[in-house]
């Protein structure tokens, strides 16, 4: 099915706005595997009727590893450039599928002068799945399946969003499986603060293949993820055990797009 994107400088070249920004953040806009992703959020976008936008090339990352990583000038410098377009064009709500962008976007622009509306993606599903915009028939794709939720260290602890996705789940006819350490106490794929983009530290394990080991001690046929940099971790984490043919990670919005337009296939692994 084909995507029809506009951009802002459509909607103010026609003299509109749209109803939402989609953010698509550095990783959903360049990593193979997380494009998925903003496709699949994007068809979910159309199917409810959403009128939405991206910012395009006029979109620069939010500064989120720059700050974590000590490069207070550099965030600053990237959030400012950011808040000057998204001012521009007068954005009062966001969306994003990406918990660093969320909370940067949410937390930590106001104080440089960015007030917004920040959403992230799960709850926006929430939002349509209650609302009836998004109508998830039962005995679909994941009839009989089991699914287990990975807490993004961005999304849980630090925005306190545990509902939302599990409603999400919930809402596909399949059982949600919890891991041991879930919600506030759910442990770190190992991503989170700038680890991504560093070389790991020594020790006896890491901690992307701890947390594997957790979520396939559940039984789960799917893993559900809600940010591209646990969804890299936790899919390495999979190949490690050799159980890529088994288990499936796949994004909250990726499951709920499988269940609006067809059944998983292989090349969402």
């Amino acid at each position: 099915m084909a995507i029809t994107v506009k951009t802002m400088s459509d909607f103010a070249a026609a003299g509109t706005s749209p109803e939402i920004l989609f953010w698509v953040g550095c990783a959903g806009s360049f990593d193979q595997r997380a494009q998925k992703v903003t496709k699949a959020f994007a068809t979910i976008l159309d199917k409810a009727g959403i009128s939405w936008a991206i910012l395009g090339k006029e979109e620069a990352c939010t500064g989120d590893p720059a700050r974590r990583a000590g490069n207070e000038f550099l965030f600053q410098m990237m959030a400012y450039q950011n808040i000057q377009v998204l001012n521009g064009y007068g954005i009062k709500k966001i969306v994003t599928t990406c918990p660093h962008c969320f909370n940067t976007l949410k937390n930590e622009y106001p104080e440089l002068g960015g007030n917004y509306e920040v959403v992230h993606h799960t709850q926006l599903l929430q939002e349509l799945i209650d609302g009836g915009k998004i109508k998830l028939e039962g005995g679909g794709s994941f009839q009989g399946k089991k699914i287990t939720y990975h807490d993004s260290c961005y999304l849980g602890r630090a925005n306190e969003v545990y509902e939302a996705p599990r409603k999400v789940l919930e809402a596909l006819d399949a059982e949600l499986v919890e891991m041991k350490r879930c919600r506030k106490n759910g442990l770190c794929c190992g991503a989170g603060g700038g680890q991504m983009f560093k070389e790991e530290e020594k020790g006896t394990n890491r901690v992307n293949f701890e947390r594997t080991d957790e979520a396939l001690a559940t039984g789960a046929n799917y893993i559900a993820a809600a940010c591209p940099f646990c969804h890299t971790m936790l899919t390495d984490g999979v190949k490690n055990k050799e159980q890529e043919n088994a288990v499936q990670v796949l994004d909250v919005a990726e499951l709920v797009a499988l269940q609006l337009v067809g059944s998983p296939t292989s090349e969402n692994k």
